[in-house]
């Protein structure tokens, strides 16, 4: 029997072009599949560097608003302990009837008045619960003390009084009004403002601590911001909220309108 040759030879051929074709086919996909995981790598490459840029992005924010932070309290500087968001110091029984707000300045003559007329009035009606005192000492005449910021001064020792010994602000109040100095002058020296505090009976640790001067940013702070809030000059009283248009400077005046308060 004869072989028929050129058939062999035909399959033999078809064969080897149907390898060529599978190993073509097999080199395509291997190299798609290369492309594909390349492109997969680098997306996840370029989304790991967007989260890591986000990250980088939400820390650095932080970080800006915690120094903010810490810029805007060192502005403002340390509260006394019974001061009031609105830059008071509250004295007596939160819960008392009526809330007297007195705005003055160490160094207002207008204030001293106010205080000689005053003075017992308040004392007795906070010790006896029939008023919550918010007492804001103001620093807007240091103009007036030839440059020795007498009322930030001044203010500042209270303020400490009022962090430190809280049950002496009054007397304090009452021995810088007592010993006032003129407007225009420079003022009681830090020891004059050091000897009326311990003959009020504050703490020698507490006077001690005015030298720090560790709340006049408060002070300063506290003055503008009352200020922007619309009071105009001291000496300005506030019965429940509304100003007191009496007699500030007659000894008995303030107390009846308070009394009248007390009974609404």
């Amino acid at each position: 029997m004869a072989l028929d040759l050129s058939s062999s030879e035909e399959n033999e051929a078809m064969s080897t072009e149907a390898r060529i074709k599978s190993r073509e086919l097999r080199n395509a996909r291997a190299a798609a599949e290369r492309r594909r995981a390349k492109r997969t790598r680098l997306i996840a490459s370029g989304g790991g560097l967007i989260i890591v840029g986000l990250l980088v992005a939400i820390v650095i924010s932080l970080i800006n608003a915690a120094a903010n932070d810490v810029s805007s309290a060192a502005q403002r500087g340390k509260a006394p302990a019974i001061a009031t968001d609105g830059g008071a110091l509250a004295l007596g029984n939160a819960a008392a009837p009526v809330k007297l707000e007195v705005y003055l300045d160490y160094m207002c003559p207008y204030c001293g008045r106010f205080e000689q007329a005053n003075s017992s009035e308040l004392d007795r009606m906070v010790a006896d619960g029939t008023v919550r005192l918010e007492l804001y000492p103001l620093s807007f005449l240091d103009r007036a003390s030839s440059g020795t910021k007498y009322s930030t001064r001044a203010a500042n020792a209270i303020a400490t009084v009022a962090d430190l010994a809280p049950g002496k602000v009054l007397a304090l109040n009452t021995a810088l009004f007592a010993n006032q100095p003129e407007e225009g002058s420079r003022g009681l020296s830090d020891e004059e403002i050091a000897t009326l505090a311990r003959n009020a009976g504050v703490p020698a640790d507490v006077v001690a601590a005015f030298a720090g001067r560790g709340f006049e940013p408060w002070v300063a702070t506290s003055t503008q911001a009352v200020f922007n809030a619309g009071i105009s000059g001291t000496p300005t009283v506030k019965i429940n909220g509304k100003v007191f248009e009496g007699d500030l400077y007659t000894a008995g005046a303030l107390a009846a309108a308070v009394t009248a308060a007390k009974g609404q």
